[in-house]
């Protein structure tokens, strides 16, 4: 159907050859799905980012005192395994090579051994010094230097330990942080105020360019710019005035009980904040910087929280032989930054009752029973901005208590509606929340209400990363979504959260995906939350993003999108076909009553024609996003849950 035609049809048969293809396929799938299932109810997919996290696990163990051969080795291969043929390693599948992450790979790789004159040392040593050297490296890289005896901390920023006292009124407090750079930063605080230096028996100095030593031209991290990359103006009146505080607390001695004072406070701070299994939100940055601190302010290695948390990284370490006759000679060892098991639950229990499952089906309520199970009812970090409002949601991971999101409850409200599983004070209870964590523009973040003070972006250690948490269109229509499907599309959040999707939508017709890549993802989301939520398939919000799925269509059949359009926007909908990529198109197209559109045919087709034997798609291309322009996912599930959804849609009649 024609993106501006307002006659709609959706009475019109469909094709019958697509329509069997899409049977035969849907089958496949949701077996392989329901195969993947856990004995306990939940799914877990795979988690992979980049070798950086290997190569800082090496750089903790050695900080710690915890030298072990056997493992070192393991890590070396794997990080061995993901260097390009240029010599570098990239952030993501395809993408370019990036310095930090080269730097921290090559400096990994002495560690185990590799001798500087090595070919493939040779050529990333080559590339690093034509990209800069270990001047240019972000700031988190060249603390990991620092920390291994390699970089001085005099050309570092300054993150005083006393900034916990701040109160969540003044600017620049810990609350204005989003929640992981939060964790980090306060770890951080403390671990700089040390100065610590343990050298690790090596030298990188042949990375060095013998340029000025200090900081890179910082990147911008405004989620609302576009594009995401660029330089901060040396103008800028708040860098400046940054800048020369920066210089100013180089020189500033504390006042000792002050300080013991500080660090007294970020170490309960921290300790407080330790999850049962021993992880610090459940993500790798503030674990490993929290482990140092706490061992930094006398907690031995031997200490039971110290105990926790290095047993705790041992589940998230995967040990296995790569298939590849060509690839290492022995077992490879890589940690997960995270893991994301109630996410690919719900995701998944969604994608079954789309393809047909019925609510009392077993491997469902199952399911359920165990994400009932990890609903959040403690305290948490989002009370400094809601204090009033009820507790009630669930987390990403296993054990994240400290820390539910908005996205997750959205998801688990959606998955459990559709199982016959007594959920109904659950779902109310996640509704509820989801409502008092609605920012006051309408929008939803991820973890926290009005986090958007933007100045802690000024400051000269902000880098690397999204640092703040402000309302996305990926999020907030998620959260929509839920309501309507509750039966509030009409209440006053949903109200406000859809005529934030409709500012929100960028003047092509998409609509910008925060934790996902990128605008087929946003699109992918906000297309069925608006019209869950009332918005006619023929209103102009509606018709554009159809049109802007119609026109960047691949000639194969799917779609895709490189992430490189987190820093060119021009890039949006460009990229080679992936199965995740292409179901959340054909979700987007399926709830605008575009079942027997050509494009959502081919689509369709293209799913069908490309699954692999057992029933799953092949994704090497990572598709989710941690922080935009700098860190981004490959969840191995992702290829599997939202065709299976699109797919179940698609014989099933549309959106469900």
């Amino acid at each position: 159907m024609p993106a501006d035609n307002p006659t709609f049809d959706n009475t019109a048969a469909v094709d019958l050859a697509t329509l069997d293809a899409a049977r035969y396929a849907l089958g496949r799938a949701r077996d392989h799905a329901l195969g993947l299932q856990d004995a306990e109810g939940w799914w877990q997919s795979g988690f992979e980012t980049n070798v950086t996290m290997d190569a800082e696990d090496l750089l903790l163990r050695e900080f710690l005192g915890l030298h072990d051969d056997a493992l070192i080795a393991a890590t070396a291969r794997w990080i061995r395994s993901k260097q390009r043929d240029d010599g570098t390693w990239a952030t993501y599948f395809g993408g370019p090579g990036e310095l930090s992450t080269t730097v921290e790979a090559y400096l990994a790789l002495r560690l185990a051994g590799d001798e500087p004159d090595a070919l493939h040392m040779k050529q990333a040593r080559v590339w690093i010094l034509d990209q800069g050297g270990l001047e240019a490296t972000r700031v988190f890289t060249r603390i990991w230097l620092a920390l291994s005896g390699l970089w001085s901390w005099d050309d570092l920023p300054v993150i005083p330990p006393e900034l916990i006292y701040l109160p969540s009124w003044f600017p620049l407090n810990i609350y204005d942080w989003g929640c992981w750079a939060r964790q980090t930063i306060v770890a951080l605080a403390v671990v700089q105020s040390f100065r610590p230096a343990r050298p690790i028996g090596i030298s990188i100095d042949e990375l060095k360019t013998g340029g000025p030593h200090g900081r890179a031209p910082r990147p911008l991290r405004d989620l609302d710019a576009r594009p995401i990359g660029g330089t901060t103006s040396p103008t800028d009146p708040w860098a400046r005035f940054f800048n020369a505080l920066d210089q100013a607390l180089h020189r500033y001695r504390p006042v000792k009980s002050v300080r013991r004072a500080a660090l007294r406070r970020c170490a309960e701070w921290i300790i407080a904040r330790q999850e049962k299994d021993g992880c610090w939100g459940g993500i790798q940055p503030p674990w490993v910087y929290s482990l140092m601190a706490l061992n930094l302010l006398g907690y031995e290695t031997s200490h039971p929280i110290v105990q926790r948390g290095l047993s705790g990284l041992d589940r998230f370490t995967i040990t296995e032989t790569l298939p590849s006759k060509d690839g290492p000679d022995g077992p490879v060892r890589r940690l997960e930054a995270c893991q994301s098991p109630v996410w690919d639950t719900v995701l998944t229990m969604t994608a079954l009752a789309d393809a047909g499952l019925m609510p009392d089906d077993p491997s469902l309520t199952r399911a359920a029973q165990w994400v009932l199970s990890e609903e959040i009812r403690g305290p948490g970090d989002w009370q400094v901005r809601r204090p009033k409002t009820a507790v009630g949601g669930w987390a990403f991971e296993f054990d994240n208590d400290n820390y539910p999101d908005t996205d997750d409850t959205a998801e688990v409200v959606l998955a459990l509606r559709r199982v016959a599983v007594p959920g109904h004070g659950a779902i109310d209870r996640g509704l509820d929340w989801l409502a008092g964590m609605q920012s006051k523009d309408g929008g939803w973040g991820a973890f926290d209400a009005d986090n958007t003070r933007k100045l802690v972006n000024k400051l000269p250690f902000c880098d690397f990363g999204a640092v703040i948490d402000p309302p996305s269109a990926d999020v907030t229509a998620h959260i929509v979504e839920a309501f309507a499907a509750e039966g509030r599309a009409t209440g006053p959040a949903a109200r406000r959260g859809v005529v934030w999707l409709l500012r929100a939508q960028e003047s092509d017709g998409s609509w910008f995906g925060r934790w996902g890549a990128n605008y087929l993802y946003g699109t992918g989301a906000v297309v069925p939350a608006l019209i869950a939520a009332g918005v006619k398939p023929g209103k102009p919000a509606i018709r554009r993003a159809v049109a802007w799925l119609e026109q960047h269509q691949n000639p194969d059949g799917g779609w895709g999108e490189d992430l490189r359009s987190y820093d060119d926007q021009a890039l949006g909908g460009r990229g080679e076909s992936t199965a995740s990529q292409t179901a959340w198109a054909l979700l987007a197209l399926l709830a605008a009553g575009e079942r027997e559109n050509p494009a959502t045919e081919r689509g369709i087709r293209w799913l069908a024609e490309t699954q692999t034997e057992d029933g799953t798609w092949d994704e090497p291309w990572f598709t989710g996003t941690g922080f935009p322009g700098d860190f981004y996912i490959n969840y191995h599930l992702y290829r599997l849950a939202f065709p299976v959804s699109a797919l179940g849609r698609y014989v099933n009649g549309g959106h469900t």
